[in-house]
């Protein structure tokens, strides 16, 4: 009779983890790279609404938001206020050329205040908050990701989002809104008087036109622009700077994508927002 046949025992298989692909992220072998976007999307809404929650709740980080604040202004009010003097005077002189073509001089004042109160100022306001209080606050950020100090303050039960990222969006909405005023009042004086000084026009017209078209929705809508694009600028720097990849030179990169992905994110808002303003808001007169 022949030796019984010893069964050899199976290997285990290798243990689930984050090194094995999942089924549902694959499709014939291959990764479903088209689902990336739509993660980024999800979680960066996802902080959003967590940024959003944290704003009431207890304690609120007052020291942390008055540096943050004094810095974001100090880093933005000379530029804002050097940026919006061409701005105006470029808006005043190509509306005051084409007003003259038409033969409506006298509502030069009045078209070219609406621009700049309506889109220019809360653009202006958005590309500075993102380009310069947007970067430090990624980069400052990263650079505590990658030291491991958000990891140490979760051991700790200290939340990163209430305690460094809350102050941080809560100074980029405050200085947005009232960078937004400072812009606006510059902006106007500009082109009032480049208006007057070098297309001959009249003050008492420039004054009565803008009288005449404003109202006193256009400065809600401005300002309701410059609040919610701060608080998209912050939330994508912060997003951008807890979630940096490849040590330093990936904090270099997450800085630059957050000023691109900010620039697309302000755009696409503010062409939404004056889609309803002007469907939802009827012009003066009308």
């Amino acid at each position: 009779m022949s030796a019984p046949t010893q069964r050899l025992p199976q290997q285990p298989g290798p243990p689930p983890g984050p090194g094995r692909a999942k089924p549902s992220r694959r499709r014939g072998g291959k990764p479903v790279r088209w689902l990336w976007p739509l993660r980024e999307a999800g979680k960066l809404f996802a902080l959003g609404l967590e940024v959003a929650r944290a704003i009431f709740r207890r304690p609120f980080q007052l020291r942390e938001f008055l540096d943050q604040f004094w810095f974001i202004a100090s880093v933005t009010i000379l530029p804002a206020a050097l940026v919006s003097i061409p701005f105006g005077a470029v808006i005043a002189l190509q509306v005051g050329s084409l007003a003259q073509q038409i033969g409506a001089q006298s509502f030069t004042g009045g078209a070219s205040v609406l621009v700049n109160i309506q889109q220019a100022s809360p653009m202006i306001v958005a590309l500075l908050i993102a380009g310069a209080a947007g970067s430090a606050i990624c980069a400052d950020l990263g650079s505590r990701t990658i030291r491991e100090e958000l990891d140490a303050m979760r051991v700790m039960g200290i939340s990163p989002v209430q305690r460094l990222v809350v102050p941080r969006v809560l100074a980029t909405m405050c200085v947005a809104v009232l960078l937004n005023g400072l812009v606006s009042v510059v902006g106007v004086l500009g082109g009032y008087f480049f208006n007057v000084l070098m297309q001959d026009g009249t003050p008492g017209a420039y004054l009565a036109s803008f009288s005449a078209l404003a109202q006193l929705p256009d400065l809600y809508i401005s300002e309701f622009k410059a609040l919610l694009f701060g608080f998209i600028a912050g939330v994508v720097a912060a997003y951008r700077g807890l979630n940096p990849k490849g040590g330093p030179k990936g904090v270099g990169d997450a800085v630059n994508q957050s000023v691109v992905l900010t620039f697309l994110l302000l755009f696409m808002v503010n062409a939404a927002l004056t889609g309803i303003y002007i469907q939802v808001v009827p012009p003066k007169g009308g």
